[in-house]
């Protein structure tokens, strides 16, 4: 089978030509959306799997002034992009921890819960061009075919003359317009699927990793708290024993006399 698709292109009218070129551009817009996605999602995958392996230290160490140093180098990854913010509101709200410390962990939350949802939209950025392509090309393709049909039939008209060798010539410059449409919607549904999982999986990736991080916090804060109540019970137990915190826990406190000698107070 041949075509010679310069010869059918040169005959079509100038409806068909058009719906060719608005495939076309459809093919064109929609293998630089796939290019561009495919290099975004590499490039975050990579870098955020290097920057996980390094936070995990920091973030067992409490060092969350290093973490965010570390994650800033890291622009690509979206998981760099949802934690840089997220710290630096802690950071800005540290020093209100061991006083309003449920407060300091909502304003964290919420800042986690609106990141979360800025990199869902990045990560399906362009996808929505694919899924146009992939639904609306078949039926450009067919109103091609339908208007080149049309034009074959209005020739005959014209011309006076019948029977199907009259109308072969314009119905195959149709249908080739039908098979462009499908030529081009095949691969864009099929990189759409591709895409939509890997985006699935690198948020599903980032979901779980924010979720770590809070539970690090929430449990560190449990840990500050208790050690605060500690230190308050045993500064109570000091003061309310008549103790000195600086003598040792020896159970007695300096007593002055007028003549200036000690007297130990048991």
């Amino acid at each position: 089978m041949h075509f010679d698709l310069v010869k059918i292109f040169h005959e079509m009218d100038w409806m068909a030509r058009a719906v060719t070129f608005a495939l076309l551009a459809m093919g064109v817009i929609s293998l630089a959306v796939a290019i561009e996605r495919m290099v975004a999602y590499v490039r975050s995958t990579r870098q955020s799997a290097t920057l996980s392996g390094r936070a995990a230290n920091l973030i067992a160490n409490r060092d969350y002034e290093a973490l965010l140093g570390e994650a800033q180098q890291y622009p690509a990854s979206h998981l760099s992009r949802m934690l840089v913010p997220v710290l630096r509101v802690y950071l800005q709200h540290e020093w209100q921890v061991l006083d309003k410390p449920a407060v300091v962990l909502e304003v964290v939350r919420r800042e986690l819960a609106r990141k979360l949802e800025e990199c869902s939209t990045d990560l399906r950025k362009g996808l929505s061009v694919l899924a146009s392509v992939g639904s609306v090309a078949p039926c450009v393709g067919l109103l091609g075919t339908v208007v080149g049909i049309i034009a074959a039939f209005g020739k005959i008209s014209t011309t006076g003359s019948g029977g199907l060798s009259s109308v072969a010539g314009g119905i195959s410059e149709a249908l080739i317009v039908t098979a462009l449409g499908l030529l081009i919607a095949i691969p864009a549904v099929l990189i759409f699927n591709a895409l939509s999982t890997r985006s699935d999986k690198i948020q599903q990736g980032i979901v779980a990793s924010g979720g770590e991080f809070m539970d690090h916090l929430e449990f560190s804060q449990q840990l500050l708290e208790e050690a605060h109540h500690v230190e308050e019970a045993h500064h109570a137990d000091i003061h309310h024993r008549g103790m000195d915190p600086m003598d040792g826990g020896n159970g007695e406190t300096g007593l002055e006399r007028r003549d200036g000698r000690q007297i130990a107070v048991s």
